[in-house]
């Protein structure tokens, strides 16, 4: 494995980042805590109130939401390198609102927690299998995939209208919220799952796959010479992505364009060529919990969904990206 000195640097300074934004997060509330007193608290040396508060109710949301935005982080730069397009993110390529139309479909016939995560994780496993059965099977890539996830999302946003149409009023609530990307009571039972997917993935995508993902940017014919089975490659690859964007969503909702924009913001912070995945996992939980921190503090007396915080941070990014693209030629 090779590092570069500035992508190592860039990762350590959003991991320690992602910290620093994490202990203001549970520091904050009804009940203020101090950065010492919450570092002492998570250092085993809080009252019982303080455990009580920072261990139950604070510090599972934090969880997942680090974990959450790392995920999604991985999973778009995966995305983003198998497309070699920096608008191939899973918002855009449909897998979010297939994760979403799972869901959707356990509230409309009824069941629990439980069984709306695994419908979730179910329903964008179902919409890459249906990408890579449109596309990859022919080992399309570039704008011809991207063309095709934009089909299959705007025919699942659609599928998602109708069923929220079909759902009762307090489901069709539940579910609107959950639609918009929201890490309100979140606990341990949404973090473990994540963890767990990432304590698989991450081996296999960092380093079984990433040396060859890298060498997949000269070409699949030279990387094909060199080597790499690039069809088994994408296939692997793209199964952890979408396992990883799907899982994500299971556990705060369909938290949009933290997939599109934190890889995309990476390669400009590191300047080195690759994904750079380690360092885009690390800015990924570094924006999430900052976005979380604004939902929460930056309008008084309201809290709102992380969702439209990254909706509305992020839609913003993606117009100048378009721009950006625009500009220089490539679409």
């Amino acid at each position: 494995m090779r590092f570069r000195a500035r992508a190592l640097l860039v990762g350590i300074g959003c991991a320690l980042a992602a910290g620093a934004l994490g202990v203001l997060s549970i520091g904050g509330g009804d009940y203020p805590m101090s950065p010492a007193d919450v570092l002492r608290t998570l250092a085993g040396g809080g009252t019982p109130a303080e455990d009580f508060i920072i261990g139950e109710l604070r510090l599972p949301r934090l969880v997942t939401a680090l974990l959450v935005g790392a995920a999604l982080a991985l999973g778009g730069a995966v995305f983003q390198a198998l497309v070699r397009n920096p608008l191939g993110s899973p918002d855009i390529l449909g897998v979010t609102q297939g994760a979403a139309t799972g869901a959707l479909l356990v509230v409309v016939v009824g069941g629990g927690t439980l069984a709306l995560a695994g419908a979730a994780v179910a329903g964008g496993l179902a919409t890459g299998v249906l990408l890579w059965a449109v596309a990859w099977a022919r080992g399309a890539h570039g704008h011809r995939l991207i063309l095709a996830g934009i089909g299959v999302a705007a025919i699942l946003t659609g599928v998602n209208g109708w069923l929220l149409t079909r759902a009762q009023l307090m489901d069709a609530a539940r579910a609107v919220l959950w639609l918009t990307g929201s890490l309100d009571g979140r606990g341990w039972a949404q973090a473990v799952p994540v963890a767990v997917t990432l304590a698989v993935a991450v081996p296999v995508v960092l380093f079984a796959c990433g040396p060859a993902l890298r060498m997949t940017e000269l070409g699949d014919d030279t990387a094909a010479a060199l080597g790499v089975p690039v069809r088994g490659l994408r296939t692997t690859l793209l199964v952890a992505a979408v396992l990883l964007v799907s899982v994500a969503a299971s556990a705060a909702g369909p938290v949009n364009f933290v997939a599109l924009t934190a890889p995309h913001l990476t390669r400009r912070l590191t300047r080195a060529p690759g994904p750079n995945l380690a360092a885009a996992m690390a800015l990924g939980a570094a924006m999430l919990v900052a976005a979380d921190l604004i939902a929460q503090r930056g309008f008084p007396g309201h809290q709102l969904p992380v969702g439209v915080v990254t909706g509305a941070l992020g839609g913003g990014y993606l117009v100048w990206l378009l721009a950006t693209e625009r500009r220089a030629g490539r679409l």
